[in-house]
């Protein structure tokens, strides 16, 4: 077996651990460690560093997870990813966490964290917001505010004071995560037979379960091994997924795409540690360098406010433009209002520019794979017939 299929084989043991084992063993290692879970679609993960805890993605329980009790709590007609959250706190798989963030993506998610502090009293649970406001003065102000109240609920949660050098070492390690993540990302869009998107996806979910320390070698181990390799190269169609940065797919699902003929070169999967796309300042205050650089150098995702309807969907065209992108597959899971909201006024701005795109819609859970192979395959021929 390579280097790659080792690191990969190892992420994907990861990503299939309901019950976190790696999180347990680095909580067991050393008394008094302290486990923060956080759900997507994109929390500071350099403030939960700095505090001395472990963060812990939390992306639903996927499809290896029947939902019991979680369909008790929230009604049929929302998305999958909060009841099967909720069967991961009450079946115990998420007792290894002393804490949980839940960020802004929806009415949904801001609603599980109340869910949360019903059901779990002892967990220290914290509704983290971003701001939908871009000026320095008033956005910027307010995320300044919100992140020292976060630093003072992880202080309450530790005992201990987390300081301004605290939080500059930990930008500092993700500065470098997210270097190594968009040079996946860029060799991955530059030859994508040799980094196929199933195995990017998950050396990216194995890295929010991880300390940021472990997953910046293996990055660094990843992309060396990558660039050594030499893997056959089909004529397969560049095509970039939007759509997806909530509630996860299926395995299988983004497999499924790479089968049906097509190269996934960009997607909006578990954003965490993509949404920032600069360097975060480690000078001057480290909590208004972290707020600039949420206001001006992060992704565009339905969940975040865009002042000018007109500028709606240049953010994905620009990605289109710079993945050498042949087309668009926009892939939302079921229920997604902030997505599925979006979808027309992107693909709108997609026929505009010319770029050819296909939808259609998923569950955490979905098992038919077929119906989705079709469409892609279909769509791929298309391209290549046509474009």
């Amino acid at each position: 077996m390579s280097i790659s299929a080792d690191i990969i084989a190892r992420c994907q043991s990861i990503y299939e651990d309901l019950d976190f084992g790696l999180a347990r063993a680095w909580k067991a290692a050393v008394p008094g460690r302290k486990v923060v879970g956080f759900l997507p679609l994109y929390v500071p993960l350099e403030m939960i560093h700095a505090a001395g805890c472990l963060p812990l993605g939390i992306f639903g329980g996927g499809d290896r997870m029947e939902v019991i009790h979680g369909d008790a709590y929230y009604q049929s007609y929302i998305c999958r990813i909060p009841r099967s959250t909720i069967e991961l706190g009450v079946s115990g798989r998420l007792d290894v966490a002393d804490g949980m963030i839940f960020p802004f993506v929806c009415d949904v998610i801001r609603n599980l964290s109340g869910m949360w502090k019903i059901m779990f009293p002892q967990v220290w649970t914290k509704f983290f917001d971003t701001p939908q406001n871009f000026d320095p003065a008033i956005g910027g102000a307010y995320y300044v505010e919100e992140l020292r109240e976060l630093k003072q609920g992880l202080e309450q949660l530790t005992g201990r004071t987390i300081t301004d050098d605290d939080i500059r070492h930990s930008i500092g390690l993700y500065n470098e995560n997210r270097r190594l993540v968009r040079s996946v990302y860029a060799f991955r869009a530059q030859a994508p037979w040799k980094a196929p998107a199933s195995d990017v996806y998950l050396l990216m979910r194995a890295g929010l379960m991880m300390p940021v320390e472990e997953h910046n070698r293996m990055l660094a181990d990843y992309l060396a091994a990558i660039e050594a390799e030499d893997r056959p190269r089909r004529d397969n169609v560049r095509i970039v997924i939007f759509g997806s940065f909530c509630e996860q797919p299926p395995l299988n699902l983004i497999k499924s795409i790479e089968m049906a003929g097509c190269y996934i070169v960009d997607d909006d999967y578990a954003l965490v540690n993509r949404f920032l796309t600069e360097d975060v300042a480690v000078e001057g205050d480290p909590l208004e360098a972290l707020s600039l650089s949420y206001l001006r150098h992060s992704v565009e995702t339905s969940c975040k406010y865009v002042p000018d309807e007109a500028e709606k969907g240049r953010f994905h065209i620009e990605a289109v433009k710079a993945a050498g992108a042949e087309g668009v597959i926009y892939a939302t899971p079921s229920f997604c209002d902030p997505a599925l909201l979006d979808r027309p006024m992107i693909c709108g701005r997609l026929s505009e520019a010319s770029i050819p795109f296909i939808s259609f819609k998923y569950a955490e859970n979905s098992g038919q794979m077929q119906p989705i192979r079709e469409q892609a395959g279909t769509f791929a021929d298309s391209i290549k017939l046509w474009s």
